[in-house]
């Protein structure tokens, strides 16, 4: 029961680490680690032994915040209609869009460096993608052949607003447009 607890209280600190890294890059790439411990309520020890340096703090931010836009795609499909699922997903993007945007500079740069890591692939966002897309061929809610690689294309549109500004409005327009699009062509229920 105590080693339970224990790897309960570092999973915990793990989470709120990067729960405060998001917010506190996504304001200033150079935003010091130590501030990111301070703030996350965790000793510089734990801190180092979570995330040894920058470059393994900020692409795990990434990856973390990419497997949970990911990983909704199923739990919104189990919960809603295919298009109010994708509908929804395409909110969630929306959001990590705009965290990733945020996070631009810091990603820039870890993976800019010579010799530094490569920026992580969008592989579980297109296997969401591609899910959802499928389930609302089957339901005949969208147009068929539409593949994961069309829909990213089509949505870029999010990557140009500044997370800074009031993006919320102006994403929601770009993706009714969007999802009008794809249900253009869809075969009568």
């Amino acid at each position: 029961m105590k080693d339970s607890g224990r790897r309960s209280d570092a999973q915990r600190n793990r989470e709120r680490i990067l729960e405060v890294a998001l917010a506190e890059l996504s304001r200033c790439a150079g935003a010091p680690l130590s501030a990111i411990a301070r703030k996350a309520g965790v000793g510089q020890g734990t801190f180092y032994r979570n995330f040894p340096n920058r470059e393994a703090l900020v692409l795990e931010i990434y990856r973390h915040e990419m497997g949970q836009v990911s990983a909704s795609a199923a739990q919104l499909l189990a919960a809603l209609p295919p298009d109010r699922a994708l509908r929804a997903w395409m909110d969630r993007l929306a959001e990590f869009a705009m965290a990733k945007a945020g996070l631009a500079d810091a990603i820039r740069q870890v993976t800019g460096a010579p010799g530094g890591p490569a920026k992580p692939a969008h592989t579980p966002v297109t296997d969401a993608a591609e899910l959802l897309l499928r389930a609302n061929e089957q339901a005949g809610t969208i147009r068929p052949g539409v593949t994961a690689d069309d829909f990213l294309l089509a949505i870029a549109g999010l990557w140009q607003l500044d997370p800074h500004e009031d993006w919320r409005p102006r994403a929601t327009r770009l993706l009714d447009l969007v999802m009008d699009g794809l249900r253009r062509g869809a075969p009568e229920s």
